[in-house]
């Protein structure tokens, strides 16, 4: 099988220029520039570095950070946590903006707050990053401004600090959850006797209580050099040398409060015999096996040190292959396992596997993942392994290659962060691309294959079993580790026993239909086909991105119309079929047929439609519209091992579910809300025990069956005379049954059975936790008329991003009592009929301390119900119009927005035979609400949307830790000492290699 094919005539340009990219003559000693691509680079005299690079992608948009290279393993044991304070403090005051000023001027421009305004602290480093719009002069300008007041002027006095320890707190809280303690365990057993040890970036709970503001301005003013910072820009800039006058300006002048003082290094020491601890967890998703290997970081200086990196990277690609086709075997030891490594500190790089496994499977998962391991050291990659491994890297590449104009602001800012940060250079995708052409090919199995060195248990290695309830013991894993090492001294392992391959997707190609009817709507760019076999095809050409071609395919009818008895089988076909295989194939195999391609097919069957999605290559569109021709072409069989891995799967996934708190909330949630009907109901064992998977793959057979009930809309970079053609051949050659299968009409449905309730409702959910916690969910009935649809649908966006804001201003700039909450809308339970009402409901939620819970929810009613009796102000109008106006401007430039959009158009209740007609209301529709957004308005549309006044009707669940000193709920009752506490408030204010960044919407 041919991993790199031949061009074809049917492969377009773009591709043929990666093709004959030239390859460069490689000398290993030469050393990689340490000038950064693409950037105007510099100095300033106060020591500030900085980094400017033109990109239009998105226009008139630039992606904007701070690094500065302080972080938590500079605090002393008093300051254990002053890092990330002084992150929060940063948006909430500076010498210039005051009370979260900061963050109402970036929202006032359309920056939105978390999404566009954002920082990170970690161990080594903190990263303030800003996204804004620039199509004003003067915009620029103040951006830049504030990441200068970050560097030297943020205020830390008693009063900034009180009001900010509640949310920094909340994000302690929030960091305390089953995953955020295994994390926490893993890290201080890898940086054991090292100054990271001690150090996480979050802190201790005590110094955020009580830390003094003189202790913080102290860390501030001390660590805070210009010496340690950068300013990186990234945008759509006229040049690049005015945005580095405007950086001179903002920061030219400033004087670090301190002298510089070097930053210390801090070593984590090497250790020979592997540590070893078995976790137990009772809120645990599920068993799991973690091991990772430390080494001190490599050095990326030469052409030699990148292509070692090419190495390590393929031996990624071949061992995660390997560790995928387990899973799928026959009792295999893991659901799931993977391989990577990352730089979790700056001294230190960890080798990572990770398993998760069934109750009780932690002992097999680990000698399943050390003898895989042992395997690769005794024997290799095979040759084919490895020719997968590169022809996935190629591919990879000649992606980032032809895309290389396309790339977004934020992704190059990524790029220049880790350049001043590390020390990694920059030095542009071209170049990559030229290097990695050049090296790939050259690369054998067995270079590949010693990266496996990296894993021994010798190496600073941490091994960790983590279990819901106590089963493996520290002995039992010692144990485990001196079999699997004896066996591979001895040589006792065998070799990989390879699977057989087929060469073809489509071994006998279909006979191709052809067009009965052609439209086209010029005013949004589209063209609409009918084929001869029923299906609708609507595609879309754009230059977004070169290598980028989205589709989504739907027909009315889903899961909705089934009985009682059959939906828990029916509904768990999409995961039993996926794991024997949609296409004809096991997945296993699939894997290896798809190597260098990039092609990915899913299917999803909701409530009242089935769908089939994909994102592929453009020159591998023929490949993925085989996927979708296999899809329906061939029916799912299940076989006995299948349907046990799945359901023991499943098993696993529902017993997790009922040990995590925030499930159990989230399913009485649901509950309360729409009703007990088992379309809402929680899957439970004895659900599952119910399950046919022979009808279960008997629904979904018949889901992808008769193409005559499916509109496709595609969108991205196809060629219509390239794509016409694989249109017609695989999707016009899906042969039509003789009698319609799962015909529906959308109006004809059945709808989902669900009520709100029509009272007010409380409750408290108690679940047992390690660790206290709260969440809060606060939901309101909506209904829509259909008379005003088109309208109300606009305008509950927008009050959606009213609402967030105002509540997050109360609870947290306001009281300090929440870290962050959201607004959410739901429309999803009605049925898409073009007639009728719709309904649905608006929820806030947000995470809390459990004895201020009931406060904040009736602070929270309190502000909503303020917005409906007096409005909000203009300035609030003026600035969710702008945030909504940046993100749909961004949206335009997407591939992901207009195939949401033409769907959309074609699922309108408007929508009568014409999708251009029905996207054009809608567009017409959103101009017409923006126009006629005022506060009244706004107003009116609160009233008219949510019940008036909102405390008249609405569910609060709170979920609370059992044995709460709060013991009942109830909406006629108020509790006067919870109020009388609340009062007093004003006064008193990765996976483990990413672990040692702590996000923070600051």
């Amino acid at each position: 099988m041919d991993l790199l094919p031949a061009e074809t005539s049917s492969e377009i340009v773009k591709k043929h220029r990666f093709r004959s990219l030239k390859m460069v003559d490689l000398n290993y000693e030469e050393v990689l520039s340490d000038v950064p691509y693409g950037a105007d680079y510099g100095k300033l005299d106060n020591g500030l570095r900085y980094y400017v690079r033109l990109n239009s992608k998105p226009k008139m948009r630039a992606a904007l950070a701070l690094a500065v290279r302080v972080g938590s393993v500079l605090e002393e044991e008093e300051e254990r946590g002053v890092a990330h304070i002084v992150e929060h403090l940063a948006f909430s005051a500076t010498k210039k903006y005051t009370n979260h000023d900061i963050v109402k001027f970036l929202e006032s421009i359309g920056a939105e707050f978390g999404a566009c305004q954002n920082a990170v602290t970690s161990s080594d480093e903190t990263v303030y990053e800003l996204f804004v719009p620039i199509d004003k002069p003067e915009l620029l300008s103040q951006a830049i401004s504030v990441l200068a007041e970050f560097s030297s002027d943020i205020r830390v006095s008693q009063e900034d600090l009180e009001k900010e320890r509640g949310a920094v707190m909340e994000e302690y809280r929030a960091n305390r959850n089953a995953s955020g303690r295994m994390q926490d365990a893993h890290w201080l057993l890898m940086m054991e006797g090292s100054k990271y040890a001690e150090r996480l970036p979050i802190g201790l709970e005590k110094v955020i209580r009580t830390v003094s503001p003189e202790t913080v301005k102290r860390f501030y003013t001390k660590w805070y050099h210009l010496q340690n910072m950068a300013v990186i820009a990234v945008g759509d800039f006229s040049d690049t040398k005015s945005v580095v006058e405007l950086i001179k300006t903002h920061f030219g002048w400033k004087v670090s409060a301190n002298d510089y003082i070097e930053i210390p290094k801090f070593l984590v020491p090497s250790h020979e015999d592997p540590r070893i601890s078995c976790f137990v967890e009772s809120e645990t998703a599920g068993s799991a096996v973690m091991i990772s290997c430390k080494s001190p970081v490599d050095e990326l200086k030469t052409v030699k040190d990148y292509r070692n990196l090419l190495v390590e990277a393929m031996f990624y690609h071949a061992m995660n292959q390997r560790f995928f086709k387990i899973s799928r075997k026959k009792d295999p030891p893991y659901f799931s396992c993977s391989v990577a490594a990352d730089v979790i500190v700056q001294p230190v790089k960890a080798y990572i596997m990770t398993s998760s496994c069934k109750e009780k499977g932690t002992l097999d998962a680990l000698e399943s993942m050390l003898t895989e391991i042992g395997r690769v050291r005794l024997h290799g990659f095979s040759e084919r392994e490895t020719s997968v491994a590169r022809a996935s890297m190629m591919s990879e590449i000649e992606s980032a290659y032809l895309e290389r104009d396309q790339v977004q602001s934020a992704s190059l800012r990524e790029e220049y962060l880790h350049h001043f940060l590390r020390g990694e250079p920059v030095v542009g995708i071209e170049y990559e691309a030229q290097l990695q052409k050049t090296i790939l090919p050259y690369i054998s199995a067995s270079e590949v294959s010693k990266y496996s060195e990296n894993f021994r248990t010798t190496h600073s290695c941490v091994i960790k079993a983590i279990e819901p309830r106590a089963s493996a013991t520290i002995e039992d894993l010692k144990n485990i580790v001196l079999k699997v090492n004896s066996l591979e001294e001895d040589g006792n392992i065998s070799p990989w026993d390879e699977e057989h391959i087929p060469e073809e997707i489509v071994t006998l190609k279909p006979n191709p239909g052809s067009v009965v009817q052609e439209s086209e709507y010029s005013n949004i760019g589209v063209t609409e086909l009918i084929l001869s076999n029923g299906m609708r095809v609507c595609y879309k050409q754009t230059d977004f991105l070169e290598d980028q071609v989205l589709f989504t395919g739907y027909a009315y009818g889903g899961l909705s119309e089934l009985p009682e008895d059959e939906y828990f089988s029916c509904s768990m076909s999409s995961t039993i079929a996926g794991e024997i295989g949609i296409f004809g194939y096991r997945p296993s195999v699939l894997l290896d047929m798809l190597a260098g391609k990039r092609a990915e097919i899913g299917t999803k069957l909701g409530a009242y439609m089935r769908t089939f999605f994909g994102d592929c290559s453009p020159t591998d569109l023929e490949t993925a519209f085989q996927l979708v021709y296999q899809l329906f072409a061939t029916g799912v069989v299940p076989g006995e091992e299948d349907i046990k891995i799945v359901m023991q799967m499943s098993e696993e996934s529902v017993h997790a579910q009922e040990r995590d708190p925030y499930t159990v909330f989230a399913n009485r949630v649901r509950e309360i809300n729409y009703g007990n009907s088992y379309f809402f109901r929680p899957t439970r064992i004895s659900d599952l025990r119910k399950v046919d998977p022979f009808k279960a793959c008997e629904y979904f057979n018949k889901c992808f069956k008769d193409p005559s009930t499916f509109t496709v809309v595609i969108v991205g970079n196809i060629a219509p005379d390239i794509a016409r053609p694989l249109i017609l051949q695989y999707l016009g050659g899906i042969p039509r049954p003789s009698e319609p299968i799962l015909r529906y009409s959308r109006d004809d449905l059945k709808g989902l059975p669900f009520t709100f309730p029509t009272t007010i409702t409380r409750e408290v959910v108690r679940s047992p936790m390690v660790e206290a916690q709260c969440s809060v969910q606060l939901c309101f009935p909506v209904e829509l008329k259909n008379e005003k649809m088109m309208e109300d649908i606009h305008f509950i966006g927008f009050l959606t991003k009213l609402l967030e804001a105002k509540i997050i201003q109360v609870l947290r700039f306001k009281h300090g009592q929440i870290y962050s909450a959201g607004v959410s809308v739901f429309l999803g339970g009605n049925k898409p009929s073009r007639v009728g009402n719709a309904r649905g409901d608006i929820s806030v939620n947000f995470s809390c301390d459990p004895d201020v819970a009931i406060a904040l929810v009736d602070l929270a009613l309190d502000e909503i119900l303020r917005l409906q009796e007096e409005g909000p102000s203009d300035a609030d109008i003026s600035t969710i119009l702008e945030i909504e106006q940046r993100a749909h401007e961004n949206g335009l430039q997407e591939n992901y927005w207009w195939l949401d959009r033409i769907l959309h158009s074609y699922q309108s209740r408007i929508y009568s035979g014409d999708v251009s007609s029905s996207f054009t209301v809608q567009d017409e529709s959103r101009t017409e609400v923006r126009k006629t957004l005022t506060p009244v308005t706004a107003q009116q549309a609160l009233q008219r949307t949510l019940p008036f006044p909102c405390k008249k009707q609405y569910t609060v669940v709170i979920l609370m830790p059992q044995g709460s000193r709060i013991e009942r709920l109830k909406s006629t009752i108020t509790d006067p000492k919870v109020q009388a506490a609340f009062a007093g408030l004003a006064v008193l204010g990765f996976c483990i290699w990413r672990y040692s960044q702590r996000s923070s919407e600051s």
